[in-house]
């Protein structure tokens, strides 16, 4: 996992990997252990369940939003490198034309 310098993201995928943890061992319970007869404890389960669907959900976008603001394309498409910024490329070509070497020696 990548160490995040923003504290509320790397609070919302500590969180995401807890919730996630917690749903998937009340789902196992439940289907292990079978549904309890109680209607109480039933509604009680499912509750926590929306609940930890929603705090899911959440920490999901807010993971996702951060991800689309900071990280750079992965995707090597036309699309997607249509829609880059060439400036610095272009910057290094006419380096390479003049004759320039650039600052790390290549």
């Amino acid at each position: 996992m990548v160490a995040d310098s923003d504290s509320n993201i790397a609070w919302h995928r500590v969180q995401l990997k807890k919730n996630r943890a917690e749903l998937k061992a009340l789902e196992t319970a439940r289907f292990t252990m079978g549904e309890i007869a109680s209607s109480k404890r039933n509604g009680q389960t499912q509750k926590a369940v929306a609940e930890l669907k929603r705090k899911i959900a959440q920490s999901e976008r807010a993971i996702a939003d951060h991800d689309k603001r900071t990280r750079r394309p992965l995707a090597t498409d036309l699309q997607s490198l249509s829609n880059g910024s060439w400036s610095h490329w272009d910057a290094y070509t006419q380096q390479r034309k003049t004759g320039q070497r650039s600052p790390g020696g290549g």
